[in-house]
């Protein structure tokens, strides 16, 4: 949109309400863009040419936002008292003092952003805000979920071979790739039924809450079936039984082997996960060339499956990964999901 404006009017200011107070990144991030200001409180967008970052409240406390907050009705028509409210509820003594007082500290501390942002440790205005307010108990199945996410080591929850099924070392161990399908039905199930907790245990204004939107789950359900040939199509099924309702229909979704092929492969390879694995992938990628004409490059397609997923135990995949990395040693980042970086 700025863009936009740019390219329309030659340039573009942005207003935004920024302040130092906010936090010593944030002022320190703030106080080197001075450095270019053209005039008071305008700096240069450090990211967008041709337009310019306005801050008019940069050096007000939070005590002058709360003082203004109550003494200026907001231009969409809500209380700013309930705004009070909340941020008082999420202060871990439920107080929210309104005084020009340095040494007292304002409930504008309190810091609101995603509920399952793992970023920091823990939600300490969320935690503020279940055990001060007993309206705010609703919340509590949001905060578990968000807490079971935020694991230190979940290595146990995902693949050994990285997104491309290959296995990449960083000092001699893999980097764990994706997370498994055990892993992804399993947060899928307990996002869905957070959701339906708080729909059945909420106020009225959360009943119809959405942790996840139909769309998203037809896209997730598109990957696992076509990308991760997960042809078992199980999505549908955890919908159901968490929500007791049918999964709504997706007029684009097809496909030529089903639940029953599934329970069929299952049953041939036993115990074996990776022989399953490499079976459902080298079937899924001759799904892919089958109304084809001329299939030209599904031999490529699978010739590939099998130089990544050929191998009978992690043990021979991993072996076999370092026995390349002793022939060709290779630097690999571990936040880099692709290919290995020389």
């Amino acid at each position: 949109f700025i863009t936009d404006v740019v390219r329309e009017s030659g340039e573009a200011i942005l207003v935004l309400g920024t302040r130092k107070a906010e936090s010593t990144k944030r002022s320190a991030t703030m106080t080197r863009h001075e450095e270019g200001r053209l005039r008071d409180r305008m700096s240069p967008n450090s990211k967008l040419p041709n337009s310019l970052v306005y801050s008019p409240i940069e050096d007000w406390s939070n005590n002058e936002v709360w003082l203004y907050l109550m003494q200026v009705a907001n231009p969409w028509g809500h209380s700013n008292r309930d705004l009070v409210t909340m941020y008082k509820g999420a202060s871990a003594d439920s107080e929210c003092p309104l005084v020009v007082d340095t040494s007292t500290p304002t409930c504008g501390n309190s810091r609101f952003g995603c509920w399952v942002c793992t970023m920091v440790e823990r939600d300490k205005s969320m935690e503020a805000m279940i055990r001060n307010d007993d309206e705010k108990e609703w919340m509590t199945p949001l905060l578990e979920l968000r807490n079971e996410l935020d694991t230190k080591d979940d290595r146990k929850d995902r693949d050994f071979r990285r997104m491309n099924g290959r296995v990449q070392l960083f000092h001699d161990e893999p980097i764990h790739g994706p997370y498994t399908r055990a892993a992804r039905e399993k947060w899928l199930r307990r996002l869905l039924e957070t959701q339906r907790h708080v729909r059945e245990e909420g106020p009225p204004h959360v009943r119809n809450i959405e942790l996840i939107r139909i769309e998203e789950l037809r896209e997730i359900r598109r990957i696992w079936v076509n990308e991760k040939y997960e042809f078992e199509d199980s999505l549908p099924r955890i919908y159901r039984e968490v929500v007791g309702e049918p999964f709504p229909a997706d007029e684009q979704h097809d496909q030529a082997l089903g639940a029953a092929e599934w329970e069929i492969l299952r049953e041939s390879c036993g115990d074996d996960e990776l022989l399953f694995e490499l079976s459902t992938h080298l079937l899924g990628r001759e799904q892919e060339y089958r109304s084809m004409s001329r299939r030209v490059g599904v031999y490529t397609a699978l010739e590939a499956t099998l130089s990544t997923r050929g191998y009978l135990t992690k043990d021979e995949a991993i072996a076999a990964a370092r026995a390349r990395a002793t022939v060709a040693p290779t630097m690999v980042d571990p936040n880099i999901t692709g290919g290995d970086v020389p």
